[in-house]
């Protein structure tokens, strides 16, 4: 698979300036061209804007700004690109014969091997392929505005799309920090093809007097649980996009209740903007017709989504919650609002629309069961994706439960010899759901906490006893929970933009799924005090120092490691108990701070009393233990002891971090702990 490192962007606008800035932001050497220079001028200047916001906000530092700035070189004219970019994202109007010329030049100047894609919302990618010379080197790109923050993206392959390229763009993808959707091209791809004419749709309403555009907007944040309502959706993007979308998407799928109402050309027409007011009045009898007919076309056209098999029904949901920020998809909704109810609304809508609801769909009879483990089988090796970037792939009841049978499946699966874990978006995994946690000692029910992390011991158990070779993907964030999930498996590998934390101790309570344990035994109890006790982040570099990851590589140099792992088998040192590299400044630091000798100083606060090199460490130390719960860090540190005391035994370490659960979790500290990190403010500990 070839790898992509430099980036042309045709088309300095708003579109192709993000993805330029965020290429740059993810170490990609990025060209932007456009046509005019001044063109070329405005893309970089808006991306200069972006970073100075981002700066302001210490999003990036000077420095980084800096450098991002350098990998974008600004160029005027297509026939001006360098020939030996690995791929092109062409991201200039919606318009065929515009496109089209700019791959014909493409095709002229660029190397055969460079990869060309279209960044499009709507037009036909097979009909972008067939006027290019590679057809087999051509993909479909739909980035979500704005491309430096929205994390979605949809992969369209062409019918000749080549393995290898689609491979090739998907890493690139993945490097980006994108939530993925590869889907089929059919008009409006995913997230368009059902939230196009939801729009329409609210028009429709205005135009029919059942409300108007303000009390439309409020029943609508009501129901989809969203920020801005339909007709502030797009007083902020621009109504002309609306418009073009539904005529477009209309023409395409010949569903006459998809076309533009007249209001909405006039809005256009007018230049003007829909008047949405505070005041949002709406009777009872008008919501629910507005609630009815947006849940009804929503719930068809995600079905019709399914039906045609452009994604799958989880791809709808993760589209509607990443690209759209819905606090949940269509499918969620419909188990929401019940299955009979959701197929009522949805034929109401279908007799008014003249479309037929899939029978899939109008035969439920239950909840629709949604999956957030996907598994893909290649050369012997499982790929276990952990799908749940809404939520940072936090773990949860539902997650545990399918995770822990999809283990089980593959560990019975003779077909398989590697096991890899991975979590989809920029993060692998981010822990537990905390609010379960908070709502579970609210109620009184911490036994319902023990059950749930028993289960994960379970689910950690069969990774670390698998006769497969295990390999955790630990690329951008890992916290917690997840952390402890890439220790039960044989191997680690992170990149060098990788950030690990366990933040329990911050939190009022202690690494409850293994981590007291499997720290210890991998790295000794002093790199395992750093790590655990303080809520130390750590960089790739240092976690692997310690031995918690065991390879550190360049995305794109993940898939040979991973076959090379998988050729050797199972790792048959895996608790060295002691750190990787004792030359290394954290390793020392660690060695030093959190020594036997000087731990009964940490927990008395007699700070001077302790020497060490690296006095700017220390003073972060103390800082960090600072903010922890001081039982908290008590009884982690004994567990890490235990750790110690336990040596080979790691099921006896396991259970004495199972039955210390009840002591944390019933502690004023756990509750004030987890309640303030939902509710983003700093806990105010009373150590009872």
């Amino acid at each position: 698979m070839p790898n992509i490192e430099r980036v042309a962007i045709i088309g300095a606008g708003n579109m192709g300036s993000g993805i330029a800035q965020k290429s740059s932001q993810e170490n990609f050497e990025v060209e932007m061209i456009d046509i005019e220079k001044k063109w070329v001028d405005n893309g970089l200047k808006t991306i200069d804007n972006f970073l100075e916001e981002a700066q302001e906000r210490r999003i990036f530092s000077p420095s980084q700004v800096k450098s991002i700035k350098n990998r974008i070189t600004g160029k005027v004219g297509t026939e001006n690109i360098s020939s030996d970019v690995d791929l092109v994202i062409e991201a200039v109007f919606e318009d065929l014969s515009v496109k089209t010329n700019v791959f014909t030049t493409l095709d002229k100047v660029c190397n055969s091997d460079t990869i060309l894609a279209s960044n499009t919302s709507s037009l036909s990618i097979n009909d972008l392929a067939s006027h290019v010379a590679r057809p087999d080197r051509f993909v479909g790109l739909h980035f979500f505005y704005h491309p430096a923050k929205n994390r979605l993206i949809e992969i369209i392959p062409a019918k000749e799309t080549s393995p290898d390229t689609l491979s090739s763009v998907e890493q690139y993808c993945k490097m980006m920090g994108k939530v993925i959707i590869i889907c089929k091209d059919r008009p409006g791809f995913v997230v368009n093809r059902f939230f196009v004419p939801w729009l329409t749709e609210s028009c429709r309403l205005v135009e029919e007097g059942i409300g108007t555009p303000s009390q439309i907007d409020y029943v609508a944040r009501e129901t989809f649980q969203i920020g801005l309502g339909p007709f502030a959706l797009m007083n902020l993007t621009g109504s002309p996009i609306a418009l073009h979308s539904t005529e477009y998407l209309a023409k395409q799928l010949g569903v006459e209740r998809f076309q533009a109402p007249n209001n909405l050309k006039e809005i256009v027409n007018d230049g003007n903007d829909w008047q949405v007011e505070l005041d949002s009045d709406c009777d009872e009898k008008s919501a629910n017709i507005i609630r009815e007919r947006l849940l009804g076309q929503i719930f068809t056209v995600a079905s019709q989504i399914v039906e045609e098999e452009i994604c799958s029904l989880e791809d709808v949901d993760r589209g509607a919650k990443i690209g759209l920020r819905w606090s949940k998809g269509p499918f969620e909704l419909a188990n929401e609002f019940g299955i009979q109810e959701s197929i009522r609304m949805a034929k109401n809508y279908c007799e008014l629309s003249d479309l037929v609801l899939p029978r899939w769909f109008a035969n439920l009879d239950s909840k629709i069961p949604i999956s957030y483990v996907d598994v893909a089988i290649k050369n012997r090796i499982a790929y276990v994706k952990i799908n749940r970037p809404e939520a940072m792939n936090a773990l949860n009841l539902e997650l545990v439960d399918q995770l822990e049978k999809t283990i089980l499946s593959l560990n019975n699966n003779n077909e398989i010899d590697t096991i890899v874990i991975e979590g989809a978006g920029k993060s692998f995994v981010s822990g537990a759901d905390v609010k379960f946690f908070v709502d579970k000692i609210r109620e009184n029910s911490i036994i319902d906490i023990i059950n749930f992390t028993d289960k994960g011991h379970s689910l950690l158990s069969l990774i670390e006893n698998s006769t497969k070779t295990t390999i955790a993907i630990t690329t951008g964030v890992t916290l917690g929970g997840g952390f402890e999930l890439a220790l039960a498996c044989d191997y680690r590998i992170g990149t060098p933009t990788s950030k690990f934390r366990f933040p329990e101790t911050s939190i009022g309570i202690y690494p409850g799924f293994g981590g007291t344990q499997r720290t210890v035994r991998i790295s000794g109890i002093e790199c395992a005090r750093y790590a655990a006790l303080a809520g130390n982040f750590l960089d790739s570099e240092t976690t692997k120092s310690f031995g918690l990851l065991t390879h550190v590589t360049q995305p794109t140099g993940m898939n040979e490691i991973i076959e090379n792992l998988s050729n050797s088998g199972k790792n048959k040192n895996k608790y060295p108990g002691k750190p990787n590299d004792l030359t290394y400044s954290s390793v020392k630091f660690a060695m030093e701070f959190y020594s036997e000798d000087n731990m009964d100083k940490i927990f008395r606060g007699e700070f001077n009393d302790i020497i060490v090199q690296d006095e700017k460490l220390k003073s972060l130390q103390i800082k960090n233990l600072s903010r922890c719960a001081p039982i908290a860090l008590k009884k982690c540190d004994e567990l890490l002891q235990i750790a110690v005391e336990t040596g080979d035994e790691l099921a006896l370490g396991l259970k004495a971090e199972l039955d210390a659960l009840e002591g944390i979790f019933s502690t004023n500290d756990a509750l004030e702990g987890l309640s303030s990190l939902i509710e983003a403010r700093r806990p105010e500990y009373s150590s009872s």
